[in-house]
Protein backbone atom coordinates (compact mmCIF):
# COMPACT_ATOMS: atom_id res chain seq x y z
CA UNK A 1 0.00 0.00 0.00
CA UNK A 2 1.55 3.47 -0.96
CA UNK A 3 1.16 6.65 1.16
CA UNK A 4 1.23 10.20 -0.44
CA UNK A 5 1.87 13.45 0.08
CA UNK A 6 3.67 15.53 2.78
CA UNK A 7 1.14 15.36 5.43
CA UNK A 8 -0.15 12.03 4.97
CA UNK A 9 3.75 10.54 4.94
CA UNK A 10 4.76 12.94 7.84
CA UNK A 11 1.69 12.30 10.10
CA UNK A 12 2.48 8.25 9.93
CA UNK A 13 6.01 8.73 10.57
CA UNK A 14 5.33 10.96 13.99
CA UNK A 15 2.35 8.77 14.90
CA UNK A 16 2.37 5.39 13.54
CA UNK A 17 5.78 4.52 12.37
CA UNK A 18 6.11 0.85 12.93
CA UNK A 19 3.88 0.57 9.73
CA UNK A 20 6.53 2.18 6.97
CA UNK A 21 8.42 -0.67 4.90
CA UNK A 22 10.04 2.93 3.30
CA UNK A 23 10.28 6.37 2.48
CA UNK A 24 10.85 7.75 -1.22
CA UNK A 25 11.74 11.46 -1.08
CA UNK A 26 12.82 14.21 -3.89
CA UNK A 27 15.94 15.89 -4.17
CA UNK A 28 16.19 18.64 -2.27
CA UNK A 29 12.70 18.58 -0.48
CA UNK A 30 12.78 21.46 2.28
CA UNK A 31 11.61 17.98 4.89
CA UNK A 32 14.31 15.70 4.13
CA UNK A 33 16.10 16.27 6.82
CA UNK A 34 13.66 15.94 9.60
CA UNK A 35 12.31 12.84 7.61
CA UNK A 36 15.68 11.56 7.22
CA UNK A 37 16.47 11.78 11.26
CA UNK A 38 13.08 10.80 12.57
CA UNK A 39 12.95 7.81 9.88
CA UNK A 40 16.67 6.55 11.37
CA UNK A 41 15.19 6.53 14.69
CA UNK A 42 12.55 3.57 13.62
CA UNK A 43 15.48 2.43 10.82
CA UNK A 44 13.20 2.92 8.58
CA UNK A 45 14.72 3.13 4.89
CA UNK A 46 15.09 6.30 2.69
CA UNK A 47 15.83 7.34 -0.33
CA UNK A 48 16.81 10.62 -2.26
CA UNK A 49 15.43 10.23 -5.87
CA UNK A 50 14.44 12.48 -8.94
CA UNK A 51 10.49 14.20 -8.68
CA UNK A 52 10.07 12.34 -12.49
CA UNK A 53 10.29 9.13 -10.69
CA UNK A 54 8.30 9.45 -7.81
CA UNK A 55 5.72 11.00 -9.65
CA UNK A 56 6.08 7.52 -12.25
CA UNK A 57 5.48 5.21 -9.25
CA UNK A 58 2.35 7.08 -7.89
CA UNK A 59 1.16 7.32 -11.52
CA UNK A 60 1.28 10.69 -11.38
CA UNK A 61 -0.93 11.22 -8.47
CA UNK A 62 0.32 14.33 -6.83
CA UNK A 63 2.90 13.23 -4.00
CA UNK A 64 4.38 16.81 -2.64
CA UNK A 65 7.44 15.03 -3.79
CA UNK A 66 6.74 12.08 -1.04
CA UNK A 67 5.43 8.71 -1.18
CA UNK A 68 5.66 5.98 1.19
CA UNK A 69 4.92 2.43 0.97
CA UNK A 70 3.16 0.96 3.91
CA UNK A 71 1.35 -1.86 5.67
CA UNK A 72 -1.94 -3.05 4.42
CA UNK A 73 -4.58 -1.22 6.53
CA UNK A 74 -5.00 -2.91 9.72
CA UNK A 75 -9.01 -2.69 10.85
CA UNK A 76 -9.58 -3.32 14.77
CA UNK A 77 -12.15 -6.00 15.92
CA UNK A 78 -15.70 -4.12 16.00
CA UNK A 79 -16.18 -5.59 19.67
CA UNK A 80 -12.84 -4.52 20.73
CA UNK A 81 -13.67 -1.55 19.39
CA UNK A 82 -16.52 -1.17 20.72
CA UNK A 83 -15.46 -2.00 24.77
CA UNK A 84 -12.81 0.79 23.87
CA UNK A 85 -15.40 3.14 23.23
CA UNK A 86 -17.08 2.43 26.11
CA UNK A 87 -13.81 2.42 28.53
CA UNK A 88 -12.47 6.08 25.93
CA UNK A 89 -15.67 7.15 25.87
CA UNK A 90 -15.59 7.72 22.49
CA UNK A 91 -17.91 8.10 19.64
CA UNK A 92 -18.47 5.55 17.41
CA UNK A 93 -19.42 6.77 13.74
CA UNK A 94 -21.85 4.16 11.50
CA UNK A 95 -21.25 4.54 8.06
CA UNK A 96 -23.97 3.30 5.95
CA UNK A 97 -23.00 2.53 2.80
CA UNK A 98 -20.83 5.22 2.01
CA UNK A 99 -18.99 4.46 -1.79
CA UNK A 100 -17.33 8.11 -2.48
CA UNK A 101 -13.52 7.59 -1.17
CA UNK A 102 -13.22 11.73 -0.97
CA UNK A 103 -16.05 11.50 1.72
CA UNK A 104 -14.78 8.48 3.62
CA UNK A 105 -11.42 10.15 3.73
CA UNK A 106 -12.88 13.62 4.36
CA UNK A 107 -14.59 11.94 8.18
CA UNK A 108 -11.47 10.21 8.75
CA UNK A 109 -10.20 13.63 8.48
CA UNK A 110 -12.11 15.44 10.54
CA UNK A 111 -12.67 12.34 13.32
CA UNK A 112 -8.97 11.92 13.75
CA UNK A 113 -8.63 15.88 13.83
CA UNK A 114 -10.99 16.55 17.14
CA UNK A 115 -10.00 12.92 18.40
CA UNK A 116 -12.19 11.07 20.53
CA UNK A 117 -14.13 8.99 17.60
CA UNK A 118 -13.99 5.76 16.35
CA UNK A 119 -15.49 4.51 12.44
CA UNK A 120 -17.54 1.40 11.74
CA UNK A 121 -17.76 0.12 8.16
CA UNK A 122 -19.92 -2.27 5.99
CA UNK A 123 -18.54 -4.84 4.14
CA UNK A 124 -21.06 -4.73 1.59
CA UNK A 125 -21.96 -1.64 -0.35
CA UNK A 126 -18.94 0.76 1.44
CA UNK A 127 -15.68 1.92 0.15
CA UNK A 128 -13.09 0.48 2.14
CA UNK A 129 -9.80 2.11 3.53
CA UNK A 130 -7.84 2.83 0.32
CA UNK A 131 -5.06 4.55 -1.12
CA UNK A 132 -7.28 6.62 -2.02
CA UNK A 133 -9.28 7.34 1.06
CA UNK A 134 -5.60 8.08 3.17
CA UNK A 135 -4.68 10.23 0.77
CA UNK A 136 -7.64 12.90 1.41
CA UNK A 137 -7.43 11.58 5.26
CA UNK A 138 -3.76 13.16 5.70
CA UNK A 139 -3.16 11.28 8.94
CA UNK A 140 -6.54 11.48 10.74
CA UNK A 141 -6.33 7.28 10.21
CA UNK A 142 -3.30 7.40 13.20
CA UNK A 143 -5.60 8.87 15.74
CA UNK A 144 -8.84 6.48 15.37
CA UNK A 145 -9.55 2.79 15.07
CA UNK A 146 -11.67 1.51 11.96
CA UNK A 147 -13.67 -1.34 12.09
CA UNK A 148 -15.73 -3.95 8.98
CA UNK A 149 -18.81 -5.81 10.01
CA UNK A 150 -20.94 -7.32 7.97
CA UNK A 151 -24.39 -6.28 9.12
CA UNK A 152 -24.21 -3.08 10.20
CA UNK A 153 -27.62 -2.80 11.79
CA UNK A 154 -26.87 -5.82 13.43
CA UNK A 155 -23.51 -3.62 14.84
CA UNK A 156 -25.81 -0.81 15.99
CA UNK A 157 -27.93 -3.31 17.87
CA UNK A 158 -24.70 -4.62 20.00
CA UNK A 159 -23.98 -1.26 20.88
CA UNK A 160 -27.13 -0.50 22.04
CA UNK A 161 -27.19 -3.57 23.95
CA UNK A 162 -23.71 -1.72 25.67
CA UNK A 163 -25.42 1.03 26.87
CA UNK A 164 -24.65 3.40 23.68
CA UNK A 165 -27.40 6.28 22.81
CA UNK A 166 -27.76 5.88 18.20
CA UNK A 167 -28.33 9.77 16.36
CA UNK A 168 -28.87 9.65 12.61
CA UNK A 169 -28.74 12.24 10.51
CA UNK A 170 -31.85 12.69 8.20
CA UNK A 171 -33.04 15.44 5.55
CA UNK A 172 -36.59 16.09 6.91
CA UNK A 173 -38.69 15.73 9.83
CA UNK A 174 -35.71 15.04 12.08
CA UNK A 175 -34.82 17.49 15.38
CA UNK A 176 -32.61 20.28 14.11
CA UNK A 177 -29.11 20.19 15.22
CA UNK A 178 -29.06 23.20 17.33
CA UNK A 179 -31.54 22.31 19.57
CA UNK A 180 -30.41 18.04 19.89
CA UNK A 181 -28.57 17.21 23.39
CA UNK A 182 -26.77 14.40 22.75
CA UNK A 183 -26.34 11.43 25.49
CA UNK A 184 -23.29 9.71 26.13
CA UNK A 185 -21.82 7.08 25.72
CA UNK A 186 -23.44 7.65 21.62
CA UNK A 187 -23.16 6.26 18.03
CA UNK A 188 -23.54 8.71 15.30
CA UNK A 189 -25.14 6.78 11.99
CA UNK A 190 -24.31 8.58 8.50
CA UNK A 191 -26.23 7.61 5.59
CA UNK A 192 -24.85 7.25 1.65
CA UNK A 193 -24.00 10.07 -0.40
CA UNK A 194 -27.23 9.08 -2.61
CA UNK A 195 -30.13 7.59 -0.19
CA UNK A 196 -29.35 8.66 3.56
CA UNK A 197 -29.79 6.47 6.30
CA UNK A 198 -31.60 2.91 4.91
CA UNK A 199 -34.91 2.10 6.71
CA UNK A 200 -33.57 -1.03 8.49
CA UNK A 201 -30.87 0.91 9.70
CA UNK A 202 -33.32 4.15 10.81
CA UNK A 203 -34.99 1.95 12.84
CA UNK A 204 -32.64 1.44 14.99
CA UNK A 205 -32.12 5.27 15.52
CA UNK A 206 -32.77 7.05 19.30
CA UNK A 207 -32.76 10.59 17.51
CA UNK A 208 -32.88 11.83 13.94
CA UNK A 209 -31.25 14.72 13.61
CA UNK A 210 -30.98 17.40 10.99
CA UNK A 211 -28.79 20.34 10.28
CA UNK A 212 -30.80 23.09 9.69
CA UNK A 213 -30.54 24.88 6.16
CA UNK A 214 -31.47 28.28 4.87
CA UNK A 215 -32.03 27.28 1.59
CA UNK A 216 -33.84 23.77 1.13
CA UNK A 217 -33.02 23.00 -1.99
CA UNK A 218 -29.14 23.55 -1.20
CA UNK A 219 -27.29 20.29 0.92
CA UNK A 220 -24.48 18.94 2.15
CA UNK A 221 -22.05 16.28 1.49
CA UNK A 222 -21.55 13.75 3.72
CA UNK A 223 -18.15 14.70 4.43
CA UNK A 224 -19.34 18.12 5.21
CA UNK A 225 -22.39 17.16 7.46
CA UNK A 226 -20.08 14.87 9.45
CA UNK A 227 -17.59 17.80 10.31
CA UNK A 228 -20.37 19.77 11.21
CA UNK A 229 -22.13 16.65 13.51
CA UNK A 230 -18.71 16.01 15.16
CA UNK A 231 -17.81 19.34 16.06
CA UNK A 232 -21.29 19.87 17.87
CA UNK A 233 -20.75 16.55 19.48
CA UNK A 234 -17.09 17.07 20.38
CA UNK A 235 -18.89 20.77 22.14
CA UNK A 236 -21.16 18.88 24.07
CA UNK A 237 -19.16 15.77 25.52
CA UNK A 238 -19.04 15.61 28.81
Amino acid sequence: MKLYGKNPVLERLKSNPSTIRRILIEDGHAESAYIFTKAKQHRIPVSRVPYSQIQKLARNVNTQGIMADVDEFAYADFFELLETAREKKLVVIFLDNLTDPQNLGGIIRTAGALGNFAIVLPTHDSVEVTEAVLRVACGGENNLSIAIVSNLANAITKAKENGFWIAGTVTKAGAPLTGVRFQFPMGLVLGSEDKGVREVVRKKLDCEVMIPMKYERMSLNVAHAASILCWEITRQRP
